[in-house]
C-alpha cells in the first residue's frame, strides 16, 4: 500500500483520549512561545474568499480550490482559502498594525487534489503568521534572523514537552542549518528534490532550504511557489528529520513577501501577468500594502512530530481511503 508507511514495532504511547490533551498541550504551549517572540497578535481570519480578490493562495497553479454559490448574492462565487499568505497582509494594514508588530491566525483549509499519505490530508490546518518589516530589511539575513527565532520556539516546545511525557526525547540539533535550492542539487546531482531534502535533513536533523519558486541549473524547479506572495529569492522551508519514519518532515514554509518589483517579475516568469490586474496584486504595486515576512505553520504536523505519531490522522480528524483505514487499524495506527 504505498500511501500508508507502518513503522516496524510501531505503538503510540497514548491512547485516543490522552492524545487529545497532548495536541492541546503542543498548541496551547507552541501558539503562545511563537506570538511572544515575534510579537504576533491572534486575529479573526476567513475560510473562504472571492475569486476575483486575488486572495486565494494558488500553490502550484494546478490545485482546484473547493468553491460554492452564495444563494443570497444571486449565486456569487466563494472558494475555500487554500492558505492566507496574500489575506495576511491585506490584514495588518486594515487591522492598523505597525513597523514590528505582526498577526497570526488559525487556518483551515481544503486541498481535495493533495495526495495523502502519512503526512499529507486534504485537510490542512496551520498557523498563519505575517509581521511588517521595512524595505530595506528585505534581506537574507532578516530571513535568516526569523527563522532562527521560529526554530528556537520549535526547541523550546521539544523541551517543554519531553518534560511533560517521559517518553518523548529532544531530538532537535542546536541550531539549524541554512542552504540554498541550488547549493543542495549542487551538493546532490543526481538526486530528486525530495531525495536531496531526506538526505540534508538527515545529516543536519534540521534545514531551512532558500530559494523555491525559480528554475535551477538544471532547468528543473526545486519546488513550486505562487509568484504573488513570496520572493523566490528570499523564502524557503523549515525541514526536520523524523526517524519516527525515517522521513525529512516540513514543519513551515515561509518568506519575505513580493515587493513590487519581485512581483512583476514573477508573474512573468510563471507565465500570468494578467494576475497583476486583480486588486491585490495592485495593493502590491500602488504601495498599499506593507512590505512584511511571513509564514505558515502546520498545527498537525506539529503535534505528530512531538508526539512522535506514525500517521497525520492521528492527531487530525480527516476522510482517509478504506483500504487504508484497515491496514492502519490492523497496524495499531488509529486514525481519528
Amino acid at each position: 500500500m504505498k500511501n500508508l508507511m507502518i513503522p516496524e514495532n510501531y505503538k503510540s504511547d497514548l491512547n485516543l483520549h490522552d492524545t487529545q490533551v497532548a495536541i492541546k498541550t503542543v498548541k496551547d504551549f507552541f501558539q503562545k512561545t511563537l506570538s511572544e517572540r515575534l510579537n504576533l497578535l491572534r486575529v479573526s481570519a476567513p475560510l473562504f474568499v472571492t475569486p476575483d480578490s486575488g486572495l486565494n493562495d494558488n500553490l502550484n497553479g494546478v490545485e482546484r480550490p473547493v468553491s460554492f454559490g452564495i444563494r443570497e448574492q444571486n449565486d456569487a462565487q466563494a472558494e475555500i482559502v487554500h492558505s492566507l499568505a496574500k489575506w495576511k497582509r491585506y490584514a495588518l494594514k486594515k487591522y492598523g498594525f505597525t513597523y514590528g508588530e505582526g498577526l497570526y491566525t488559525d487556518m483551515s483549509a481544503i486541498r481535495r487534489d493533495e495526495d495523502t499519505d502519512n503526512i499529507h490530508s486534504i485537510y490542512v490546518d496551520q498557523w498563519d503568521w505575517e509581521k511588517i518589516i521595512k524595505k530595506e530589511e528585505r534581506t537574507v539575513e532578516t530571513l535568516q534572523n526569523v527563522v532562527r527565532t521560529v526554530y528556537k520556539a520549535l526547541k523550546k516546545t521539544e523541551k517543554y514537552m519531553s518534560i511533560e511525557y517521559d517518553y518523548i526525547e529532544e531530538i532537535l540539533p542546536k541550531e539549524i542549518f541554512f542552504i540554498t535550492t541550488q547549493e543542495l542539487e549542487d551538493m546532490y546531482p543526481g538526486c530528486t528534490p525530495k531525495e536531496r531534502e531526506y538526505k540534508i535533513a538527515k545529516l543536519k536533523g534540521a534545514v531551512f532550504i532558500m530559494q523555491i519558486g525559480g528554475a535551477l541549473a538544471s532547468g528543473e524547479k526545486h519546488d513550486g511557489r505562487a509568484p504573488d506572495y513570496d520572493d523566490w529569492t528570499l523564502n524557503g522551508d523549515i525541514i526536520v528529520y523524523y526517524p519516527v519514519l525515517d522521513i525529512a518532515l516540513e514543519l513551515s514554509s515561509m518568506g519575505i513577501r513580493v515587493d513590487e518589483n519581485a512581483l512583476l517579475r514573477q508573474l512573468e516568469t510563471a507565465g500570468c501577468p494578467e494576475r497583476a490586474e486583480l486588486p491585490f496584486q495592485k495593493a502590491v504595486l500602488n504601495h498599499e500594502v506593507p512590505y512584511t515576512i511571513g509564514g505558515g505553520i502546520g498545527q498537525s504536523r506539529i503535534c505528530m512530530f512531538y508526539l512522535r505519531k506514525a500517521h497525520i490522522g492521528e492527531v487530525q480528524a480527516s476522510l482517509w481511503p478504506e483500504d487504508v483505514m484497515k491496514e492502519a487499524l490492523a497496524n495499531g495506527i488509529q486514525l481519528l
